[in-house]
C-alpha cells in the first residue's frame, strides 16, 4: 500500500527519488519515481501529477503507468524544466503532487470495443488506459490502437507497439509515420487519413484520442464522418492545466476548470463548452 502522504496544503509535494531513467526517443525519456515505501499515491489511468525540480520549476505531466512500486512519466524535452529533467541522474529527488484530473472512464468503457488514436507523445497518457485494458482483458472487447508520429525516430514505445501489444488477444495495432523513410516499410499517412482508410466500425465502440491539437481536431472530424456519436468519443485537454487545484484560472473554459472537471471529456460534453478548446 502507498504511504499516507495526505497534507493540509495541496500545493506541498511529496518527495520521491528517480529510481530509473530510460531513453524512449532522442527527445523523450522515461522517468521511474518512487518513495522508499513505493508509490506516493494511487493514480487512475489518464490522471496527471505536478512534477517539480528545484530550483528550476514545476510542470504537469501525465502518468504513463502506475506499477506496484513506482510511477512512470514519459517526458519530452521541450523547454527549461524538461531540459533540466533530461540532465538529472538516478537518485535525484523530485517533488510530486497530485493526482489531478478525472482520468479516463475505465469502468464505463467495460464491455465496449476500444479504439485508441494517438499521435507523438500523445501515446503516453493513452498507454496507461491501454495497459489497464490488457490487465483486465476480459472486461473489454476488441482493442485497436492507431498511432502515428512524424518519423520513425519520433515513435514512442516501439517494443510494445511491435511485439507486446499485437500478441494480446483480439488486438490490432496500426502504426504510421508522416513521410516516407528509406528504412521504413510500414504505413505512411497522417493519422486522420489513415483512420478514415481503416474505417473502424463504431458499433459498441469507444474512441479515445490524444495527440497534437491539430491531430485531435482532424481525428474528431474523421470519427464523425465514420458514424461515431459524440458520446462515443473521448479526448483530453491536459495541455491547459497549470496549478491542478482550480486556483490559478489558467485552465478554465467558460465556467469549467480542466483540472477539476477534466481533463478527460467526451465530445458531447465539449460541444457545450465555449469554442476555446
Amino acid at each position: 500500500m502507498p504511504p499516507d502522504c495526505t497534507c493540509q496544503n495541496p500545493l506541498v509535494p511529496s518527495i520521491v527519488k528517480v529510481v530509473e531513467i530510460v531513453d524512449e526517443t532522442y527527445d523523450i525519456k522515461n522517468f521511474y519515481v518512487a518513495t522508499d515505501q513505493g508509490i506516493p499515491f494511487e493514480v487512475l489511468p489518464g490522471q496527471l501529477c505536478m512534477v517539480s525540480l528545484l530550483p528550476v520549476g514545476e510542470g504537469m505531466f501525465s502518468v504513463t503507468w502506475q506499477a506496484e512500486d513506482h510511477l512512470q512519466f514519459a517526458i519530452r524535452r521541450v523547454g527549461l524544466l524538461t531540459d533540466a529533467l533530461h540532465e538529472i541522474e538516478i537518485g535525484q529527488e523530485l517533488g510530486i503532487r497530485g493526482p489531478y484530473g478525472n482520468g479516463f472512464p475505465v469502468r464505463q468503457c467495460e464491455g465496449k470495443n476500444m479504439l485508441f488514436i494517438g499521435g507523438g507523445i500523445g501515446l503516453a497518457p493513452l498507454r496507461s488506459f491501454i495497459k489497464h485494458c490488457f490487465r483486465r482483458r476480459k472486461r473489454y472487447g476488441q482493442i485497436q490502437v492507431l498511432y502515428g508520429a512524424r518519423s520513425v525516430a519520433d515513435l514512442c514505445f516501439k517494443q510494445e507497439l511491435s511485439v507486446e501489444w499485437p500478441a494480446q488477444p483480439e488486438t490490432r495495432i496500426f502504426t504510421t509515420i508522416d513521410r516516407p523513410e528509406a528504412d521504413w516499410d510500414g504505413k505512411v499517412a497522417f493519422v486522420p487519413a489513415y483512420l478514415e482508410e481503416l474505417a473502424p466500425d463504431p458499433e459498441n465502440t469507444v474512441a479515445v484520442v490524444c495527440g497534437p491539437p491539430i491531430m485531435i481536431t482532424l481525428a474528431l472530424k474523421s470519427l464523425q464522418k465514420l458514424g461515431f456519436k459524440d458520446d462515443q468519443v473521448i479526448t483530453t485537454l491536459e495541455g491547459r492545466m497549470k496549478c491542478g487545484i482550480g486556483k490559478c484560472g489558467r485552465c478554465n473554459i467558460g465556467s469549467e476548470y480542466i483540472c477539476l472537471d477534466g481533463p478527460v471529456f467526451d465530445l458531447a460534453h465539449l460541444r457545450h463548452l465555449p469554442p476555446e478548446w
